[in-house]
């Protein structure tokens, strides 16, 4: 299995680039992210390589990073995504606003994605929800509040918080960061109207 690639870039094509390594030109198919960020055809390029075989075909996908593979394969893990829907995602969102989306439960920034409608974006957040959190830059505290929020097991005054702030116009990412941080802040058993008061000076710094 072929699992990276370093040559000379030969030429482009739509979703692929042909990548010249030592006189064979490997057809790679890529992300619109990661073929915008390639060098010029006739420059050296390195790209993470993710290796399909099948009866009647052998298909080479490239990545910019390990970790743009890793979740290449992991969206593959998702029922009704394949190797079309999973570039579109990657396409849509670097591998790291794709983490902050999942762990965060963000249906709407995964459906963002052309050709990916509510239903998919809800199974993708889903099923990989316990997935996220390792590849994801953000608090645990708030990946863990947006998973109970979702399934809507968190208390009632902290629900109500991050509500009241979505009411005001805050996204949901951002409203459920700062009530984290007002639990922290002033504890569990806090009222509603305390962690709305703590929540908007977090968002205000």
């Amino acid at each position: 299995m072929i699992g990276k690639l370093k040559g000379v870039i030969d030429s482009y094509g739509e979703d692929s680039v042909i990548l010249d390594v030592h006189g064979v030109g490997y057809l790679v198919h890529c992300s619109a992210r990661t073929l915008q960020a390639l060098p010029a055809a006739g420059e050296l390029a390195t790209l993470s390589i993710e290796t399909h075989v099948r009866e009647d075909q052998i298909r080479l996908f490239g990545f910019l990073s390990d970790v743009e593979r890793e979740w290449f394969r992991l969206l593959q893990t998702v029922q009704g995504v394949g190797t079309k829907v999973a570039l579109a995602v990657l396409s849509t969102l670097a591998p790291a606003d794709l983490a902050t989306a999942v762990a965060m439960r963000d249906k709407a920034m995964v459906a963002r994605t052309p050709g990916v409608g509510p239903k998919v974006a809800e199974r993708i957040v889903t099923e990989l929800k316990d997935k996220a959190p390792a590849y994801a830059s953000i608090d645990p505290a708030v990946a863990t509040l947006s998973g109970a929020l979702e399934d809507k097991r968190a208390p009632q005054p902290v629900a109500d918080a991050v509500s009241a702030l979505v009411n005001l116009g805050y996204g949901q990412p951002q409203a459920a960061a700062a009530i984290a941080a007002a639990v922290r802040s002033a504890g569990e058993g806090a009222d509603t109207a305390k962690l709305i008061r703590i929540g908007l000076k977090e968002l205000s710094k």
